[in-house]
């Protein structure tokens, strides 16, 4: 064990997740302009309000030596969504036009489907050509309805075009050991909701404007928070009762010190260890 050891930089990690947005709430709080006018929220129910699953991936972003972002690490975000014609007229459209509906329920065959025709596409299409060919871990939660990390169909397509990918699974009831539950998709959904969507085809628009104005940034740090966890867990020999540690990154990042990786203290990590062993 080294003196001072120091998480990795967690570059060759694609995280992915999906997660529900729902058209608006049933209770939202808007802060108004004296001459703003109120926000129009309509629904048949307040029970079924429209929503729509989307399948996010992310990794760390990289930057150059002068601070100039290189790869955003925003691999994309995909709506579970299907089109079809209508099948009655309304008000808006006549019978026949084609219209975009979400789906209900994700199986295991629409998680390969997206994992193997979006996910990994955007994967090839945007990851840095200089690292090509290194190991790139895709790391998904245990959900029934997630493939077995050694699909065959996956692994095919996985390793094709020179490229190295593979799937892991995150521990068991750990969602801070995700970068998207332990702060992104939050994020994004207070970006979202400030953007009064108004149909699921707006719903599907302004969620990867969301994900797309969120700030690089913002989304490096998140990766140095999920590491803080990482070290609280370790601390605590696989507990997840803690705090999330205060960093002050912003004030790190102000003086050009905020690190790739943090430290843990060489002791919590030997008696972590031990424990296992």
């Amino acid at each position: 064990m080294p003196q001072e050891p120091t998480f990795q930089g967690m570059y060759n990690i694609v995280y992915i997740d999906e997660k529900w947005f729902y058209r608006t709430r049933k209770c939202q709080k808007y802060y108004l302009a004296l001459d703003e006018d109120k926000q129009e929220r309509t629904t048949k129910s307040k029970n079924f309000i429209d929503k729509v699953m989307f399948l996010a991936a992310i990794a760390r972003p990289r930057y150059d030596g002068d601070g100039n972002v290189t790869f955003s690490g925003k691999i994309g975000i995909f709506p579970f969504t299907f089109v079809e014609p209508a099948k009655r007229r309304s008000v808006n459209r006549p019978a026949g036009t084609m219209v975009t509906k979400a789906m209900t329920s994700v199986t295991r065959e629409t998680s390969r489907e997206y994992l193997v025709n979006k996910v990994l596409p955007a994967i090839k299409q945007k990851w840095p050509a200089e690292e090509i060919g290194t190991p790139i871990f895709i790391q998904q939660d245990n959900a029934k309805t997630h493939i077995a990390i050694d699909d065959l169909e996956f692994s095919h397509v996985a390793m094709e075009d020179g490229f190295d990918i593979r799937l892991m699974c995150q521990p068991p009831n750990s969602p801070d050991l995700n970068v998207l539950d332990l702060g992104f998709f939050a994020a994004i959904q207070s970006i979202f909701q400030k953007l009064s969507p108004s149909s699921v085809e707006d719903i599907v628009a302004k969620v990867i404007q969301a994900f797309d104005e969120y700030p690089i940034d913002r989304s490096n740090r998140i990766f140095l928070t999920h590491q803080s966890c990482m070290r609280e867990i370790l601390r605590q020999k696989g507990g997840q009762h803690y705090a999330i540690p205060h960093l002050k990154k912003q004030s790190l990042e102000r003086n050009g010190v905020l690190p790739v990786g943090l430290q843990c203290d060489p002791e919590i990590v030997n008696e972590a260890i031990e424990y296992i062993n």
